[in-house]
């Protein structure tokens, strides 16, 4: 009984120790972790312009001399190199438009991370704050949904399945381009029963499948695919540039069935005006509806681009009334962002308005590109419109002490005063 007492007391005291390292491992990595989040994975700064940035972090980093001046913290080490010191307040400052990488090691010994440096123009642009109109034509049609049909036998056929994928991107047809949804149909139709040769985008890839259609009930040739070929719906105009430039949204524009960022042959953008507000709410997302007449005599831009950092191309100022009054800022980078007052430009009437915000968070070196800026409405005229930031305001610039710092990007749905902002250098990374 008493060797019994004694190995149940060993096994406790070898679960209080495992528990005591464990918890000491999970502590150390958190550390390890807000550490590595505090450095970002990329600096960017301004040609000419000193830049200081304040980590905090026992760390070291290695820079080249010839890229980058350091203030007087850092110490030579080579010829060509200086070694910088991460937990007191660091200046960088290059004159040449380039990237550089620095080295970063924990108590100068445990490599941490690698931080690319990047020199930049010092750019002004316009906020912008105007509702647009979007209209986009996708490369091809795009697949959103495979399935099965009733044939004219009775049968079910399903031609497709285990062959084309949802998100795939249907480009030819036995060779002949795919130019519209009608025309991919009728290009089915044309072919009869017999098998068919697509040329299918799938992801950066391009492969070709070989399919036989089926005829259905009304004796129609059907691939048992779902297809699209445009988008539509409003969104924020972020700025212009001095060339007429454009950036957009803050986010791509993705397919609503699909979820995957929509590769575009073409798009358009038109002038809109908003007619309707739906005001945000715990759990139920707010929405401005706007009126878009798909004219020629509307169109402002067209749209080149759609990445995940917002849609890109070329506008007139000039047919935009709303924009009369804007004028160009210069930008600011992520480290001249600080916690507190802000304002974010919006229409969610007939007026081109400021709208007061707070920030209450900048993360440096978040993974979701859309969501390094985290913004709190506190403008109570906003408030009582909208109930803070809904569905359509995604793109409005976020301006700080006289610079645009970001862009509003999603609303928490859960409290829609509260969302997310993407940097104004990762949008001008296009």
């Amino acid at each position: 009984m008493k060797r019994k007492i004694s190995v149940d007391g060993q096994w406790k005291r070898w679960i209080l120790y495992w528990g005591i390292i464990l918890s000491a491992v999970v502590i150390i990595g958190a550390v390890l972790y807000t550490w590595w989040l505090q450095i970002p994975g990329t600096i960017r700064i301004k040609a000419g312009v000193e830049e200081t940035f304040d980590f905090h972090v026992p760390a070291s980093g290695e820079v080249y001399l010839e890229a980058v001046q350091v203030s007087e913290f850092g110490s030579a080490i080579q010829s060509d190199t200086l070694k910088v010191d991460l937990s007191e307040k660091l200046t960088l400052k290059s004159e040449k438009l380039t990237t550089y990488q620095m080295n970063v090691k924990l108590f100068g010994v445990m490599p941490l991370k690698q931080v690319n440096i990047q020199v930049i123009e010092d750019r002004m642009v316009m906020p912008a704050g105007v509702p647009i109109g979007i209209y986009v034509e996708t490369e091809g049609v795009l697949v959103v949904g495979v399935g099965e049909f009733d044939g004219m036998d009775g049968l079910v056929y399903a031609p497709s399945k285990y062959i084309i994928r949802n998100g795939d991107y249907i480009l030819k047809v036995n060779g002949e381009t795919v130019e519209g949804k009608k025309q991919f149909m009728d290009l089915v139709e044309e072919y009869g029963d017999e098998e068919i040769t697509l040329t299918v985008k799938r992801e950066d890839e391009q492969v070709e499948l070989k399919v036989t259609p089926a005829k259905n009930q009304n004796g129609e040739n059907k691939l048992g695919i779902w297809v699209r070929d445009n988008a539509q719906g409003i969104g924020t105009l972020t700025f212009v540039d001095e060339c007429g430039n454009f950036g957009a949204l803050g986010h791509g524009i993705n397919d609503v069935d699909t979820s995957q960022l929509m590769k575009l042959e073409e798009g358009l953008l038109y002038e809109t005006n908003i007619i309707a507000i739906k005001k945000g709410a715990k759990g139920e997302p707010g929405e401005l509806t706007g009126m878009i007449s798909y004219s020629d005599k509307n169109i402002v831009g067209s749209i080149e681009d759609n990445t995940e950092a917002g849609i890109y191309g070329e506008c007139n100022v000039g047919k935009m009334p709303l924009m009369e009054e804007a004028h160009m800022y210069p930008i600011g980078l992520k480290q001249e962002i600080h916690l507190g007052e802000a304002q974010i430009v919006s229409t969610v009437g007939t007026e081109r308005e400021y709208y007061d915000i707070e920030i209450t968070e900048v993360r440096l070196d978040h993974d979701n590109v859309n969501r390094g800026i985290v913004i709190e409405v506190t403008d109570s005229k906003l408030l009582n419109l909208t109930g803070g930031i809904v569905q359509g305001m995604s793109g409005s610039p976020i301006l700080q002490n006289g610079r645009i710092v970001g862009a509003v990007t999603h609303v928490l749905v859960n409290d829609p005063t509260r969302g997310y902002g993407i940097f104004i250098e990762n949008m001008l990374e296009h």
